[in-house]
């Protein structure tokens, strides 16, 4: 039997600080019962997920000269930032610190693209901070596919010189546990049904939906915790693993003032057009409708829409909040019109789970949220009260191109809530709820962690869930990311990289931002580079001062802000 046929768990592990007998092989075709020839690869980090915290992950380790495999189930890589088409959500002072230096160069790559193929104005060239779309969510509003390019870019030396497979179109289908180790993984072609079985030191779960835990018997927990297991001052009386968090699968359209794109009335029009969220406390009213409940008081709010970017008033436009391509950034006739891309309280779904359900039950639902965007694109088309007593907008034109698809919807639903590890450390609203700090600490600071290993920053934003819970937004405090909510408190060689960390549902509606999930993936990407020059487990950093105190060093070193700045 040729030695490829086996893999010598020693032999993956041992350059990590695992010690197992020599004599403990895996046959890789008893493993998954192989009936046909499977292709094997291997790396010293296999990373399941090429969303924005997978790529950060990557990038990291390849910079520190490791070998990695990203994996990514869709064809684009990067997560909210291009599949997802999300443009990123991210702090105030995100254009100077808060951030790692990777991350910024990053941005100032999505600038530069711009700057360098586009025809801007001479003021949208001269402002130093661009934003293409001047949505006013974000400082950097810009096209999904952007995001795309510019992330090649970052990767292309690495790729170049082998240190980085990229196989996307591939999705985790089995895992193989020796022990507390995870020993490799099968994936399969989304669309040929082969498969490829991957063998590494680490892997990294970076999928939207924390895909590998289950799969590789990973402890993890779903949905809301009660108040009696966290003591958290929002949690809920009873735990509930279902209580998830509303999906969005985002869409682009753009406004074209002489034309008519008015689409065929949707099959499933009649039941978003008469539906109203079933939740506790009540909403406002119809969901499509331009009356919402306000996410942090609950009282009905009257929002704007015009896409010919007239003000209106004081209601928040909602075709500037996620604006992508502002036209008068761009000289004269370059763009007739602006591109905004639709993630608002009207397109969030609420009538199902996508967590710990079947296939079929997950794709489902998706199909019924693309119904429900349809829904709302005709009723933006043709119902929707205008300011000179009209209704409806008929230039509204939905723009497949710019999210990729056939559909025109976004190429995998915006997920925000995942299933999470149980951790070694898990962060709880105490440490970073502006509320309950006060009950905690006489500082107004978030918890001060002494393994830190990035900051991040937003409020704890926590959209109506599939159980009947509405908005749960309230003030947070600029925070620190713990080392010990990024370890799993049994599996040694499988770290988090997406939403998927030690959290509660009610922090996690803070940690799972852009810029944060960035930070997490960077440094799980450090930690494991680490781990393996050191030949030690990831765990063992954070229990010895002296290692933890030379990895923040080092990381530092490598652009990683672990505090933040005094008087912000």
């Amino acid at each position: 039997m040729k030695r490829r046929d086996f893999i010598t768990t020693a032999a993956l592990v041992s350059g990590s600080g695992f010690f197992l007998n020599s004599c403990q092989l895996v046959d890789t075709r008893k493993v998954f019962k192989k009936t046909k020839k499977i292709k094997e690869l291997n790396a010293d980090i296999v990373v399941i997920g090429g969303g924005i915290g997978g790529c950060a992950t990557a990038l990291a380790a390849c910079r520190n000269h490791q070998r990695v495999i990203l994996v990514e189930e869709t064809d684009w890589i990067g997560g909210q930032f291009s599949q997802q088409g999300v443009p990123p959500d991210e702090h105030p002072w995100i254009e100077s610190y808060g951030a790692p230096a990777s991350y910024r160069e990053f941005r100032n790559k999505v600038r530069a693209y711009y700057t360098r193929n586009y025809p801007l104005t001479e003021e949208a060239l001269m402002c130093k901070y661009f934003n293409p779309g001047n949505g006013s969510v974000s400082r950097l509003c810009h096209e999904p596919k952007i995001a795309l390019f510019v992330l090649y870019e970052m990767f292309a030396p690495y790729i170049s010189n082998k240190s980085l497979l990229i196989l996307t179109e591939h999705k985790i289908k089995k895992a193989e546990v020796n022990g507390d180790n995870l020993v490799a993984v099968e994936i399969e072609d989304v669309n040929q049904n082969e498969s490829i079985y991957l063998s590494a030191p680490y892997f990294v779960d970076a999928t939207e939906r924390g895909d590998v835990l289950p799969l590789s018997g990973t402890e993890y927990i779903t949905g809301s915790e009660s108040k009696s297991q966290t003591k958290e001052m929002h949690a809920s009386q009873i735990a509930d693993p279902e209580n998830n968090q509303a999906f969005t699968v985002c869409f682009a359209m753009d406004y074209q003032s002489e034309g008519n794109y008015v689409i065929d009335k949707p099959k499933d029009y009649t039941f978003w057009h008469d539906y109203i969220p079933d939740l506790i406390p009540a909403w406002s009213g119809r969901l499509l409708d331009l009356s919402y409940p306000h996410p942090a008081t609950l009282k009905p709010t009257t929002l704007g829409f015009n896409p010919e970017g007239i003000a209106t008033g004081e209601a928040l436009n909602l075709w500037k909040y996620r604006r992508i391509i502002d036209k008068n950034n761009f000289l004269s006739n370059t763009y007739k019109g602006d591109i905004s891309i639709v993630n608002w309280p009207q397109n969030d779904y609420l009538l199902g789970n996508l967590i710990d359900v079947s296939e079929n039950e997950s794709k489902k639902h998706i199909d019924a949220a693309k119904q429900l965007n349809l829904s709302l694109l005709y009723w933006l088309q043709t119902e929707v009260p205008r300011p000179d007593g009209g209704a409806g907008w008929k230039g509204l034109r939905l723009r497949k191109d710019i999210m990729g698809t056939e559909d025109g919807m976004a190429k995998y639903p915006y997920i925000r809530e995942s299933r999470r590890i149980k951790a070694v450390f898990t962060v709880l609203e105490e440490h970073v709820g502006a509320e309950n700090r006060k009950l905690v600490s006489d500082e107004l600071e978030a918890a001060d962690f002494y393994d830190s290993v990035g900051i991040g920053y937003y409020h704890i934003d926590l959209h109506p869930s599939f159980r009947g819970n509405n908005n749960i937004d309230m003030p947070s405090l600029p925070f620190q990311i713990p080392l010990g909510a990024l370890l799993p408190q049994r599996i040694n060689n499988l770290l988090p990289a997406n939403k998927n960390i030690g959290t509660t549902h009610i922090t996690n509606g803070c940690y799972r931002l852009h810029p944060v999930e960035w930070s997490i993936g960077e440094a799980v990407g450090l930690l494991i580079s680490f781990a393996r020059a050191k030949k030690v487990l990831p765990r063992t950093i954070r229990e010895q001062p002296n290692l933890l105190m030379e990895f923040q060093e080092w990381i530092q070193k490598q652009g990683i802000e672990l505090k933040w700045k005094k008087n912000k």
